[in-house]
């Protein structure tokens, strides 16, 4: 482990030790889990993970978040939200992160209180200063805590960390919100977001480690990872993957020549 990251690790156990309780909001990737373990660390009983169930977040991440806290005897609180409910986000505004954001973190801090406990943290890192993320904006309104920004964490370093701690997400790719893969301005319902899932988890079994599949209107574009391209054209594998996302329900299916990157949705309104 980097001598820096392993400075910071020892920090972020610090600072989490001055609270005298703590819920994370556990989504049950890298950077939540990391976070939640160096909680669990420094409060041991005095933590709660609270973890968000809605439709906007794969099935299969709240069976491995479970799973997480189960193995670690921490305590678990799920929350259910109707996050196409939630006034505004299924219009899918260019602040949509932000409504949803601001809901979301309100039922984490009244499942806190419910439960005795008197802080909040989430787990953005110092990468997500650099993109386009109105979340940020509610979780500041809502004196919810950001311990891996404030004691200077980045992606890298987390990994890094997690590996050398033995925590099972280190190498986890990196999971986001499924309405991030809309562009703005496009309706929202629960069709749609089964039929983002349901794609990627195709190229995620097809053995493709980092993936988006971003929807415009009813054509699907799918970003990989650059040392995987190649991959893409193996075996007739373009001709499945073709056949396999008009099945699910897209009228057309095209590769993005960049490549993955995290937020490119985000492209059409930061681009002057």
């Amino acid at each position: 482990m980097e001598e820096k990251a392993m400075a910071r690790w020892e920090e972020l156990k610090r600072y989490l030790g001055g609270r005298e309780s703590l819920a994370v909001a556990f989504s049950g990737g890298v950077d939540s889990a990391f976070l939640l373990a160096a909680a669990k660390e420094a409060l041991g009983e005095r933590v709660l993970a609270v973890t968000v169930k809605s439709c906007f977040f794969p099935s299969q991440e709240l069976f491995e978040a479970e799973a997480f806290c189960r193995e670690r005897g921490i305590r678990h609180k799920i929350v259910a939200v109707d996050a196409l409910g939630i006034e505004g986000v299924d219009r899918n505004p260019p602040n949509r992160c932000y409504i949803c954001k601001r809901a979301m973190f309100t039922k984490i801090l009244e499942a806190a209180a419910e439960n005795g406990i008197t802080c909040v943290a989430e787990a953005s890192n110092m990468d997500d200063n650099s993109d386009y993320r109105p979340g940020l904006m509610a979780v500041e309104e809502l004196g919810i805590e950001s311990p891996l920004r404030a004691v200077g964490f980045y992606k890298r370093e987390i990994r890094a960390c997690s590996k050398e701690l033995g925590l099972p997400t280190w190498g986890k790719p990196a999971l986001a919100c499924l309405a991030s893969r809309f562009v703005y301005g496009e309706t929202l319902t629960e069709e749609k977001l089964r039929m983002v899932e349901a794609a990627e988890r195709f190229f995620r079994d097809a053995g493709f480690y980092q993936v988006r599949v971003r929807v415009h209107g009813t054509l699907a574009r799918v970003e990989v990872a650059a040392d995987e391209f190649a991959k893409v054209l193996e075996d007739g594998f373009c001709l499945r993957a073709n056949e396999t996302l008009k099945a699910i329900g897209f009228s057309y299916v095209t590769m993005d020549l960049g490549g993955y990157r995290t937020g490119s949705m985000n492209d059409s309104i930061l681009t002057p």
